[in-house]
């Protein structure tokens, strides 16, 4: 049924089929078949070096198309690399060497298919093939984390017998495998088309007076590597949150926040009409009774000695006076609670016949991970909780990878370690997949 659904998608869509000077070059002739049995039109790039390998005739007569072979080998078309970018609903680069991948991630446009790839807005996906050594090379490595925290579909490589004589890793994945990969790129790309999702991350900050304040150490990677997911993936999305350093993903409605009553007002007024709602933000649990206009001072803090006064007669007379205004030292802080930004509006969602939004909210916990999880689910009447142990420090604030526990009504799952895009991607792959079952139903 799955493969039915994928073969339906790739119907009256373009294949931008990207094509390497690496001996599995030909296997991309029998890619090219595989996306036209899927129902696909193909366009092939060639660099260079792949001519050296293929001939661009054979990939005329497999597509009936124009290959594409030099930035300005088209008179017709003298912007030729954005038009091509322009027709793809996907690019696919198969095989992709090591020099190809690592000029993509580095930014690097200087032939027809890398300045392709840097104006390309589709969903990319790249099949590396190379050498082991290559492969393994820290540079490389690098590139292809970068290329997945962009959000971009890494299929491969294998092990397997390459061509320097070896048998290990660097073997480009089958064109059985790089097609079905394409089709199910596809069809994530377009699985929150016409969705509205809420995303609130970040801290948020609870200021004393104007040099302190209460926070976490978050650092809004999760929330705003949603948002950028959610965006590739056809949604139209805004995104709440504290301060960070981070920059709001392109075709994000981005709204700042720094304190929880602020964030609670910008959410309450996205909340009506979203299909989905993800409080990924670490909201601080208190807040300082009264926020002080001045810096409060330490009750034995000396202070500047003025003319013709020693320095203790100046401290009791600073101490007098802040007893008489009865301004608290920095020992006496009298906190109050935050609003719970989740469980406030989803108690306001029982309001709306639709049922909607679908909730989503976030546990960072440090001990009893899984039972507080399930506690908060219940407690906060959330669709489902995504828990992970802060105390870890491979998963912790500000970490680049995670390591999730789902909790829902009807069970609990758990994740491998990943990057938080990778997250990101596979937080909504369960969202979207929900949510048709629901539809179904």
């Amino acid at each position: 049924m799955y493969y039915n659904e994928c073969m339906e998608s790739a119907k009256q869509q373009t294949v931008l089929l990207g094509v390497t000077g690496s001996i599995a070059a030909y296997k991309a002739c029998e890619l090219v078949r595989l996306y036209q049995r899927s129902g696909f039109k193909v366009k092939v790039i060639m660099t260079q070096r792949a001519q050296e390998l293929v001939g661009a005739a054979t990939f005329r007569g497999l597509t009936r198309q124009p290959v594409a072979l030099d930035l300005f080998d088209d008179p017709r078309n003298p912007i030729n690399h954005i038009s091509l970018a322009q027709e793809a609903d996907a690019l696919v680069i198969a095989p992709c060497t090591a020099n190809v991948l690592n000029k993509i991630a580095n930014g690097v446009a200087d032939d027809l298919l890398t300045t392709t790839a840097l104006a390309n807005e589709a969903p990319l996906l790249l099949a590396p093939a190379m050498n082991v050594a290559m492969l393994k090379n820290s540079i490389t490595q690098k590139s292809l984390k970068a290329l997945a925290s962009a959000g971009v579909t890494i299929v491969g490589p294998e092990s397997g017998y390459l061509a320097c004589g070896t048998e290990d890793s660097g073997r480009m994945s089958s064109p059985e495998d790089i097609c079905l990969a394409t089709v199910g790129m596809l069809l994530r790309a377009k699985s929150l088309s016409g969705k509205r999702i809420l995303i609130t991350a970040g801290p948020t900050r609870e200021h004393l007076d104007p040099v302190r304040y209460l926070s976490s150490p978050s650092s809004g990677k999760t929330g705003f590597a949603l948002a950028q997911e959610a965006v590739a993936r056809g949604a139209d999305v805004v995104l709440i949150s504290g301060p960070t350093h981070l920059t709001c993903p392109l075709g994000v409605e981005y709204v700042p926040v720094t304190s929880a009553e602020e964030m609670l007002q910008k959410a309450s007024k996205h909340f009506d009409g979203v299909d989905i709602a993800i409080f990924s933000a670490a909201v601080s649990d208190f807040r300082p009774a009264e926020q002080h206009k001045h810096k409060l001072k330490k009750r034995t803090t000396p202070a500047p000695i003025q003319e013709n006064q020693n320095s203790l007669s100046f401290f009791k007379s600073q101490e007098q006076d802040r007893i008489e205004r009865k301004q608290p030292s920095l020992s006496e802080i009298k906190l109050v609670e935050n609003p719970d930004i989740l469980a406030t509006l989803a108690a306001r969602r029982r309001e709306f016949q639709s049922g909607k939004p679908y909730i989503v909210g976030f546990a960072a916990e440090t001990e009893n991970v899984l039972a507080n999880a399930q506690a908060k689910l219940i407690s906060k009447d959330a669709d489902l909780i995504i828990a992970n142990d802060v105390s870890d420090p491979l998963i912790g604030f500000a970490s680049e990878s995670n390591r999730a526990i789902f909790v829902e009504s009807l069970g609990h799952e758990s994740t491998e370690l990943m990057s938080k895009q990778m997250l990101a991607g596979v937080i909504l792959d369960r969202i979207a997949t929900t949510l048709s079952i629901k539809n179904l139903t």
